[in-house]
């Protein structure tokens, strides 16, 4: 398989069709989300509607030789009331990606009960905090350096936790790349369900926010806000009569080989069916937002942009956008919709979603 094609149901050309990527019988079983707006889909939607952006924080410099810092960063507020999910042994010591990954992903499943549940969590700085820290303890003073923080220093922390949480899983999976890996997590999700090897998979993109992390984009994109948070997708086999389904993931364009970014890009918007609205990655900043724009710019329908009200989010804005986009058909705002992902350094790729009748 080459690299530039994405694990798709159907397999057949190269770049084929929209109706050749198209997905049979996966529907959206719930979604949880996890972000600076706060604890829950309910306030994502409040915020994304209303389009007022986050309050920012500054990202103390713990560990740098100064701690003097400028940075800013829209950090999850402390829940109104502690997550019994906290409280679980695995969860006492851990990170922050990790609760926000486990509280996503429960919110996401909800009390539904599967025989066969898969788990994909998908990350790219992954647990940078506890990495950091790791680190710093390590060149400070190596004989003192705490033993225990290294399990959470590993990008498979998270879907560890998640898992042993759960219980029962058949198959636990982590992707590492950038924001579009979470749109290729989601097809190899809706293989898995319609090979027969799941009953359900629940798929999660979570980042957490650091001044590592922040100071390196800035170095890149003055006025760039980093985001933290975490954002859950079950998908499963339908079960009433009308549901949002799944329809289609595009191929994954990297780039790479001569490839530009709004080479990529374009590619990716004519590989997308038409539909009533648009979930973008743009964040307001002209380097980066340049190619998506350029993709996109006869848009006439309506249009969403999450990143900026909430930052950039890294892993954890692609499932956002989802969200965003599968909320608005659930509440009968729209029957279908795009979401568009240009990644930081790695794809360009696109999903679409539908609300119909499902046979």
């Amino acid at each position: 398989m080459r690299a530039q094609q994405l694990l798709r149901i159907r397999r057949r050309q190269r770049c084929p069709a929209p109706a050749e990527v198209r997905m049979s019988g996966v529907v959206i079983g719930g979604v949880g989300a996890i972000s600076p707006a706060g604890w829950g889909l309910k306030t994502l939607r409040q915020a994304i509607w209303k389009g007022e952006p986050c309050p920012t924080q500054i990202l103390p410099k713990v560990g740098a030789t100064s701690s003097a810092s400028s940075l800013r960063a829209r950090q999850v507020p402390t829940p109104a009331e502690r997550p019994a999910c906290f409280q679980h042994p695995r969860l006492r010591r851990s990170s922050a990606i990790t609760r926000f990954a486990v509280s996503a992903g429960l919110e996401a499943l909800g009390k539904d009960d599967v025989a066969r549940l898969g788990i994909i969590t998908c990350v790219m700085s992954g647990c940078v905090n506890y990495s950091r820290r790791f680190y710093h303890e390590v060149l400070e003073n190596p004989a003192e350096a705490s033993p225990l923080l290294f399990p959470e220093t590993v990008f498979n922390a998270p879907a560890s936790h998640l898992a042993s949480v759960l219980g029962n899983i058949s198959l636990n999976y982590t992707l590492v790349g950038d924001p579009g890996a979470f749109l290729q997590g989601l097809a190899l999700a809706a293989g898995w369900i319609t090979d027969g090897r799941m009953d359900g998979c629940l798929i999660v993109g979570a980042e957490e926010a650091d001044w590592v992390t922040a100071e390196s984009f800035c170095m890149f994109d003055e006025g760039f806000v980093l985001a933290e948070g975490a954002g859950a997708i079950y998908l499963r086999k339908p079960r009433q009569d009308s549901e949002v389904a799944l329809n289609s993931i595009t191929d994954a364009h990297l780039f790479l080989s001569g490839t530009s970014r709004v080479s990529a890009a374009r590619a990716m918007r004519a590989q997308l069916p038409k539909a009533e609205l648009l979930v973008d990655s743009t964040q307001g900043l002209k380097r980066p937002d340049r190619a998506e724009n350029q993709a996109w710019r006869d848009w006439t329908g309506d249009r969403i942009s999450p990143k900026l009200v909430l930052g950039e989010g890294l892993m954890a804005a692609s499932p956002w956008q989802c969200i965003a986009a599968i909320d608005a058909l659930q509440q009968g705002k729209y029957s279908s919709a795009v979401v568009s992902v240009v990644g930081c350094n790695q794809q360009a790729i696109g999903a679409h979603f539908v609300r119909e009748a499902v046979r």
